[in-house]
């Protein structure tokens, strides 16, 4: 096994905070990500490595790829969701304050993002390898396109396994739960408002959001816990003298591995009385065996292994995978998001002790 000193770690650093920083700098919102894919591009080849590219997602393979060897993907992704409207900083200036990198996208999941391309570099020339690499540098996670990995995964080699950057303390999720969108319509009838007349959809709609404050799903995973359900958006009405006719409401149901997207969808439209429907049925659940070399390695150096209650893209993975990053998951999607720059070099130290230990499981 090659050994990888902290001196390397050390001058990798200023390489990670360099290049995260100009990642931050250039806005790049889920379908929106050209001009970052050109930086990562750049970057990947200036370092020897042979690009590709399919719609703004960047991929290369190790110099020693080797058909017949199992093909592990070191995946993550560099668009953003657009910034809220409580940022105290400008989101697209970089500023290192207190240890601290500032910036749209510096969380989640611009830190992985490097550091695997760091790591991926590292190990590039090696010949030892006992697994094949292939670095992917993925568009339109955030907004869950068919632009991003389900299209990557088209064009390169197939895989036998992924590691999927995303910010978890370095820590090894070994599984994360689907989402399915619920869009519902309560249907009613108009009347005026001064009069006993119409049937109010938003009455509707109120019963069966009680319906779904109530309902427990009776299986609970080991893993993953309990299905959640979440209303989060809510429109009816058109003016204040008329009863409305229609209410819409959106669901949030976050899916567990004991039930699939169909069982869930199922039980809601039994539950309510208002229409549902399933913005897609593409996002499901995810858990890698206890057994998977991934898992094996990951246990061998000491990481903690957990449920996720987030997704990504492992979402749309066929492949087993570990989803593992630096930084935190309840900075993202926040007002003046950041990562610790110590976190980028546990990030560079970790993916590194992974791989290596990932070389004597096979």
């Amino acid at each position: 096994m090659t050994h990888t000193t902290g001196d390397v770690f050390d001058a990798e650093l200023g390489t990670a905070v360099s290049l995260l920083s100009q990642l931050i700098a250039i806005q790049s919102f889920s379908r929106e990500e050209d001009k970052t894919a050109d930086l990562l591009n750049e970057f990947l080849q200036r370092r020897g490595a042979a690009t590709e590219r399919i719609g703004n997602n960047i991929w290369a393979l190790n110099k020693h790829f080797r058909p017949g060897k199992p093909t592990i993907l070191m995946h993550s992704h560099h668009d953003t969701v657009r910034p809220n409207r409580d940022w105290t900083r400008d989101p697209f200036q970089p500023q290192v304050d207190d240890g601290k990198l500032y910036g749209l996208g510096s969380n989640d999941a611009g830190a992985s993002l490097v550091c695997l391309a760091l790591t991926f570099l590292r190990f590039f020339e090696r010949a030892d390898l006992p697994f094949n690499l292939v670095y992917g540098a993925g568009a339109e996670e955030e907004s869950a396109g068919e632009g991003g990995i389900s299209l990557l995964l088209q064009h390169i080699p197939p895989i036998d396994a992924a590691i999927i950057g995303e910010p978890t303390e370095m820590e090894a999720a070994v599984g994360e739960k689907g989402l399915l969108v619920l869009d519902c319509t309560a249907h009613g009838r108009s009347g005026h408002a001064a009069r006993n007349v119409g049937v109010n959809a938003i009455e509707i709609a109120m019963r069966d959001i009680k319906r779904l404050g109530d309902f427990r799903f009776e299986r609970r995973s080991e893993l993953l816990g309990d299905v959640k359900m979440t209303v989060t958006q809510i429109r009816a009405g058109t003016q204040h003298n008329v009863v409305p006719d229609r209410c819409e409401f959106v669901v949030d149901v976050r899916v567990t591995d004991v039930y699939t997207l169909e069982e869930v969808l199922s039980a809601v439209r039994e539950l309510l009385e208002s229409e549902v429907r399933a913005r897609s049925m593409r996002l499901r659940s995810s858990s890698i065996a206890a057994d998977h070399p991934l898992v094996c390695a990951a246990r061998g150096i000491g990481l903690r292994c957990f449920g996720s209650p987030t997704m990504s893209d492992q979402a749309l993975l066929t492949a087993p995978s570990l989803k593992i990053g630096p930084g935190r998951s309840q900075r993202s999607h926040t007002a003046d998001e950041y990562v610790e720059v110590e976190e980028l070099r546990l990030g560079l130290q970790v993916y590194d002790h992974l791989l290596n230990a990932l070389t004597r499981e096979f």
